[in-house]
């Protein structure tokens, strides 16, 4: 790979560069009896892609930049771009389904806001997160914990889920708004496109593992220790399975469409649509990611994803988000790392160096590559 290309990038026109137990059977999403998600299915809404507003032309340097950084990273990757305000598209890569990881989130944030402008959920609604909501991996909230549960709100959980990732508060907030049938729901009635929503966090990532869920996996490092138990083979197996074709699957260029979508106020409520991009913005994951690379005076929401590793490899280290510059302009991007040997710092560096190249063309300066 080119590191000296992504380097450049930075220094351009002057320019410094559920699955869960829930402790409640109340569910705003549910309709009739049906299940709150089967644990086992994804679904893959064949939607056509929208197309955006308007017809100008991509910007020429822009797309050249693109290209070569996606043609220059050595994995599965994929790129897009859109001008929220002007209406053109620029991607690499960008139609091929990657894993989101925890981009998914956005879509259990999307169908609880929805039924908020339905009137049927509150952000104040009370909820409580009992022990076996518990799930793995990154859950701050677990701490939180003790005797007959934390109890707190849907719009608590909201934040915790978006600003820092929490699993466990996006799987409870999960099976509040209906489950995964939910979530698919919403994907297919605001056609959103080539968007998976997978079947929540404990089943998605102890298959992704080589593993069947069990309850006793949510308590200190017990998940981690069963999977180095695992023979290599079979968790190689798994990887590769879920690479070719993941539960939690998205087009890039489908995701930076929905979150051109967002912002221009067509998915949500004008209040949601705060909410939700006002979340986003206090995010504190991903700092080395898309808001790394954005001059003074931009602003950024944004929700990242990564994925388990298997020795070097990784699969699923993403960053999505709108970018506004200081002169209003706004731009929804999907950067998407599917599967690379690749070090974290390069991947990093790709993330950053797509956002370096936005900034450019926006400040006027010619991207460079």
């Amino acid at each position: 790979m080119a590191i000296g290309r992504f380097a450049r990038l930075f220094v351009t026109g002057g320019i410094a560069l559920a699955l869960t137990g829930c402790g409640s059977t109340s569910r705003p999403g549910a309709t009739g009896a049906a299940p709150q998600g089967d644990g086992t299915t994804s679904v893959s809404i064949p939607v056509p892609l929208p197309t955006a507003r308007a017809t100008r032309a991509a910007p020429a340097p822009l797309v050249t930049a693109i290209d070569a950084l996606h043609h220059d990273f050595a994995g599965k990757a994929g790129i897009a771009i859109r001008a929220v305000d002007e209406g053109w598209t620029v991607e690499a890569g960008g139609r091929q389904r990657l894993p989101q990881q925890s981009v998914s989130k956005l879509w259990v944030a999307i169908t609880l806001l929805d039924l908020r402008d339905q009137g049927k959920a509150k952000l104040e609604d009370p909820v409580v997160v009992r022990a076996e909501d518990l799930t793995l991996f990154h859950q701050p909230i677990a701490m939180l914990v003790t005797g007959d549960g934390y109890h707190t709100t849907v719009g608590e959980l909201l934040r915790r889920a978006l600003t820092h990732s929490d699993n466990t508060a996006n799987d409870r907030l999960l099976s509040y708004v209906g489950g995964p049938r939910a979530v698919r729901g919403m994907i297919l009635r605001k056609q959103l496109g080539e968007i998976r929503f997978g079947p929540g966090e404990r089943l998605l990532q102890s298959g992704t593992a080589g593993l069947v869920w069990q309850p006793a996996y949510a308590l200190g490092n017990a998940f981690a220790v069963a999977r180095a138990r695992l023979d290599p083979q079979i968790r190689a197996a798994a990887l590769d399975a879920y690479v070719a074709n993941p539960p939690d699957g998205a087009a890039p260029i489908a995701i930076a469409d929905a979150l051109a979508r967002l912002a221009r106020g067509e998915l949500l409520s004008a209040s949601s649509t705060q909410v939700l991009l006002d979340t986003m913005g206090a995010s504190v994951t991903g700092r080395a990611r898309l808001r790394a690379a954005l001059p003074a005076g931009w602003r950024i929401a944004h929700k990242t994803g990564t994925g388990q590793d298997l020795g070097p490899r990784n699969a699923g280290f993403n960053d999505v988000g709108l970018l506004t510059a200081p002169d209003g302009k706004r731009y929804a991007i999907a950067v998407m790392i599917g599967d690379t040997l690749r070090p974290i710092r390069e991947r990093q560096m790709l993330i950053q160096a797509v956002a370096a190249a936005v900034a450019a063309h926006a400040g006027g300066a010619r991207p460079s590559v």
